[in-house]
């Protein structure tokens, strides 16, 4: 991380100045600075910058446009990729302020592991009141997240997943379980075993806790598909293109839980990541197959590129025998889910209201934007099949996000609260706050929620 976040700092350091669209003269500028912003067109729409100059020829501060009312405070990610490197100072109330740190420590990502120059190094001054830990452990959150979606599969298959996941355990003190190759048959997990088991890097199901056994429990399930080549209903090589991303769901998962470990919340934390590759070979699954699951549903595969529910099927039956108290999955789950409300929204089911309301609440505050969808009843015949229980998919192609979510909710029946994701894990149009490439979604706003629950 190249963006360090200080709470105070006896050096001096340069000022930067929030200025909202047509405000100007509002924004208590000293009168040399407001004349250089007039000489430079400087009205304050949203993204403009201007640096300001000192008297011995070097930078005296910064000047950034906010824009109107809706301001976007992540935007000043822009600065991350702008500002000169040294120390730097922002003002403000702590909310906003909060905001604007964390959108510059994301725009100053850059994923390095290949060669790639590292963002610049910026130090930067907080206001009175900011809480900076918390900046700096989302911030740190999110840059996981992107990393671990932007390595490729060759140096991120279930192996390299597994080792990551045990990295983060022992940054926090978890302890880590890993169940493979035919081992998941003998222990239950025939749906995670038949996905994978057509890859050289045998499939496992990685299970990590963390917290104290009597404290509430939570669980985080996430698709840990490394690679997805569709399986014998093989994509195109277009489809394939972005296919190290399939593990989107496990590495937003373990940015929560780095997350939360880091928040020290008072939770007893589990995370299960059925990491596979959904490869090819002469004993890769088929369509047409019934295969067993843990939940003692029989499905039917009418397709094998719908992999990503039926590993997460036996990972959310295996969680659900604990009655969480909240239990979230997290996948790359549908193409549908893209259609319906593009690559900036990840749609969201549950049943809990409660849990709703509050989540779309703290997706305005922290500016992580989700979208509720409905886990429409009626739509569930869909997924009759003639010889099994189910279908892993339907034959119409309508609303897939939503059968696929009421797939998922075939195999959660105890867990007071449970919450499906269908995330697209990548930035497709650089942002200010975050380039092309990996990216954590929906993670911030529940951390928003679980944070309010259940902060020490």
């Amino acid at each position: 991380m190249t963006v360090e976040i200080l709470q105070n700092s006896g050096e001096e350091a340069a000022p930067i100045h929030f200025v909202a669209k047509g405000a100007l003269n509002e924004a208590g500028l000293e009168a040399r600075v407001l004349q250089w912003a007039r000489a430079n067109d400087f009205s304050g729409e949203a993204g403009q910058f201007l640096l300001l100059p000192h008297t011995d020829g070097g930078v005296a501060g910064a000047l950034y446009g906010t824009g109107g009312p809706d301001e976007i405070n992540l935007s000043a990610g822009t600065l991350g990729k702008r500002l000169p490197e040294g120390l730097w100072r922002i003002d403000g109330d702590a909310p906003a302020a909060e905001q604007r740190l964390l959108g510059i420590m994301l725009g100053n990502y850059a994923f390095t592991r290949y060669g790639k120059k590292a963002g610049r190094s910026l130090r930067v001054v907080a206001p009175a009141g900011t809480n900076v830990e918390r900046v700096r452990r989302i911030g740190s959150a999110v840059h996981l997240v992107r990393d671990l979606i932007n390595t490729p599969t060759n140096d991120m298959g279930p192996t390299a997943l597994e080792a990551a996941t045990r990295e983060l355990a022992s940054v926090h003190g978890a302890s880590v379980t890993t169940i493979a190759g035919d081992d998941l048959l003998a222990n239950g997990f025939p749906m995670i075993h038949a996905v994978g088991r057509a890859a050289s890097d045998a499939p496992r199901l990685i299970d990590l806790i963390w917290g104290e056994p009597e404290a509430p429990k939570v669980t985080l399930v996430g698709k840990g598909v490394c690679f997805d080549t569709g399986g014998l209903d093989i994509k195109p090589a277009s489809g394939m293109l972005l296919m190290k991303k399939d593990m989107g769901g496990a590495a937003n998962v373990l940015g929560l839980a780095s997350m939360i470990m880091a928040a020290g919340l008072k939770v007893r934390l589990r995370v299960l990541i059925p990491a596979v590759e959904n490869a090819i070979a002469g004993n890769a699954f088929r369509p047409g197959d019934v295969l067993p699951s843990r939940k003692g549903i029989s499905v039917e595969i009418g397709n094998t590129d719908a992999e990503g529910r039926l590993v997460l099927g036996d990972a959310l039956a295996l969680a659900d025998e604990e009655q969480p108290e909240i239990l979230i999955d997290m996948a790359t789950l549908t193409g549908a889910a893209r259609v319906a409300l593009g690559p900036e929204l990840p749609p969201f089911f549950t049943n809990d209201e409660r849990f709703a309301g509050e989540l779309s609440e703290a997706a305005t505050v922290v500016e992580d934007p989700v979208w509720r969808l409905p886990l429409w009843k009626p739509y569930e015949a869909r997924l009759a099949s003639k010889i099994a229980d189910t279908n892993n998919v339907t034959s119409d192609g309508f609303a897939g996000s939503i059968t696929a979510a009421l797939f998922l909710q075939k195999f959660v029946e105890r867990s007071a609260t449970w919450v499906h994701f269908d995330i697209f894990g990548w930035n497709p149009l650089e942002k200010p706050h975050c380039p092309v490439g990996g990216e954590a979604q929906a993670i911030r706003a529940i951390e928003h929620v679980l944070a309010k629950r259940f902060a020490g």
